[in-house]
């Protein structure tokens, strides 16, 4: 049993980042710290334990496995990148988890079973123009499906994000802040690694 916020984060640091990440996806691996501390306030606020818990762009599967090792019933991660649900599917198994995870290749917006809990860390749509409304398919999903949501969103977005989940009858709770650490991982990355301000909403639907 976790009964300590460390003790999980010191298990998400052996979940693997993925490999080949695909610049098209904007894939970037979340942080084991930051990952750890947003998954401790959802277990805190009854959104884990004992709860179906979907993950939109799961990766190499941090939030669902963290999600199983705080008692989520099930946790789902979906994935359009093959490779890196393979390594989630793998690393799971490793731990221990066959039971309690699942992970599933496929566009997100072909996905439709019903969670009590979504966990996403959608692309930020910063690196190509067409792009910039990425992470909104992401938060239309995840409207669709749950009645709690978590979702990343970079800073200087929240104030047209929160409307915008207010337009579709999500209700800000809470927000989270974190300095989301970007590594240089693609060729158009100038940087060693940046930090940008992320803020994560968590959100209710009102009925």
């Amino acid at each position: 049993m976790i009964n300590k916020k460390r003790q999980l984060e010191i298990l998400l640091q052996s979940i693997p980042v993925n490999p080949n990440p695909k610049a098209d996806l904007e894939q970037y691996s979340t942080p084991a710290t930051i990952a750890a501390d947003l998954l401790w306030n959802a277990h805190a606020c009854g959104d884990i334990e004992g709860m179906k818990v979907v993950d939109l762009g799961c990766g190499t599967g941090i939030f669902a496995i963290g999600a199983a090792l705080l008692g989520a019933k099930e946790a789902v991660g979906v994935d359009l990148d093959t490779d890196a649900v393979d390594l989630a599917s793998y690393q799971a198994s490793k731990m221990g988890l066959d039971s309690k995870t699942r992970f599933i290749s496929r566009d997100i917006r072909d996905f439709h079973e019903r969670a009590d809990t979504v966990i996403q860390n959608p692309p930020f749509g910063a690196q190509k123009a067409h792009k910039k409304e990425a992470d909104r398919i992401f938060v239309i999903k995840a409207l669709e499906i749950a009645p709690v949501i978590y979702s990343f969103h970079m800073g200087e977005t929240e104030d047209f994000v929160e409307k915008f989940f207010q337009s579709k009858a999500g209700k800000i709770t809470q927000r989270f802040y974190y300095k989301f650490p970007i590594p240089r991982i693609y060729d158009f990355h100038e940087k060693e690694k940046i930090e940008v301000d992320v803020v994560v909403f968590r959100v209710e639907i009102i009925n």
